[in-house]
């Protein structure tokens, strides 16, 4: 990290942090994966930094009737406080900005919103400064912000959004995530219906202790499921996307989705299930057409007001970017 940072000559930058399904199923708490739209669209959401006479917040987007406009009860502006004091312990002067979130994510939604927003500050924040901290520094604070979020420590959605691709996340203090390979020519369908599921009362609903047996299922599905991918056989690892911790307890909260998830299998998905704590589900394709019919299907069945999505991804291997250009990161 460097010692000082230039401070007369900063420019207003804008970030923008991709969407994510964490756990992919077969992961809890430790798998999750960056997606980007095929028809080119960004879904995520942005954040703009810019020099001004005091540090102010604005909030807009798509969603933005979703948050309250109060910035005190906003994660941004925690970052932002969180970011300052950062700098201030490395005797590092702070300058006054205005903050503006687009925020594009609908919250509770199972896309890593809460992650989107956080990664975005921070990375737009970190590139106003001149890059003072490393990615593994950044990632700490990031983990941090999240867990006021969701109430407990876990980087399933901000790996992936920070460093795109497939992110394995590791109990280890000095590598807290690695990039697994993906899976090629695997389209996404996710569907948003517009119903709120909370991510702290998704994990209440998990029984506070698990059976041998469950645990010895979750082990060797999410093992193989690793060993897959280096292998590359595609077929092995999307058979191995089983939820043996989450979804039986979660399905109830979403709207008809043991029904939903029965039909996408007989229509030739080859995994379904929730992402994240939902209500946000997703049926992965191996070919454009396929993923089109289920689309269509989610729209007419699974969305439950004209503010629900559906949307045909494949991975986002880049993860957090200025809108100009895409730094290139590594796994941490």
């Amino acid at each position: 990290m460097s010692a000082s940072v230039h401070t007369d000559n900063f420019e207003a930058i804008k970030v923008f942090a991709p969407v994510s399904i964490g756990n992919i199923s077969v992961g809890f708490d430790s798998l999750g994966l960056a997606l980007k739209p095929i028809d080119g669209q960004l879904l995520g959401d942005v954040v703009e930094i810019e020099p001004a006479p005091e540090n102010s917040f604005e909030l807009c987007g798509s969603f933005a009737d979703r948050l309250p406009s109060d910035k005190e009860s906003n994660i941004v502006w925690h970052v932002l406080a969180s970011y300052e004091a950062a700098l201030s312990k490395h005797q590092i002067r702070s300058v006054k900005v205005k903050i503006t979130l687009h925020k594009n994510i609908p919250v509770s939604s199972g896309l890593g919103s809460s992650a989107c927003s956080i990664v975005a500050a921070f990375v737009a924040l970190n590139q106003f400064y001149g890059q003072p901290f490393n990615d593994q520094q950044m990632f700490i604070m990031m983990g941090r912000a999240e867990t006021k979020i969701s109430g407990s420590l876990h980087y399933d959605n901000i790996a992936p959004c920070f460093l795109g691709g497939m992110q394995l996340m590791l109990n280890n203090q000095n590598k807290a995530t690695v990039s697994l390979p993906l899976l090629k020519g695997i389209y996404w369908v996710v569907a948003y219906p517009d119903v709120e599921v909370n991510t702290q009362a998704a994990r209440v609903l998990l029984p506070a202790n698990y059976d041998r047996s469950t645990l010895i299922r979750f082990g060797q599905n999410l093992a193989g499921f690793v060993a897959a991918c280096y292998q590359q056989d595609q077929a092995l690892a999307l058979a191995l996307l089983k939820d043996e911790v989450a979804e039986p307890y979660r399905a109830e909260l979403l709207p008809n989705f043991k029904t939903t998830k029965t039909q996408l299998m007989q229509m030739n998905s080859l995994a379904a299930g929730i992402s994240g704590s939902g209500p946000t589900i997703f049926s992965a394709c191996d070919n454009l057409a396929t993923a089109q019919v289920h689309a269509d299907f989610l729209i007419k069945n699974y969305l439950q007001t004209e503010h629900g999505f559906v949307t045909i991804c494949q991975a986002d291997s880049v993860g957090t970017r200025t809108l100009e250009a895409y730094p290139n990161k590594s796994s941490l």
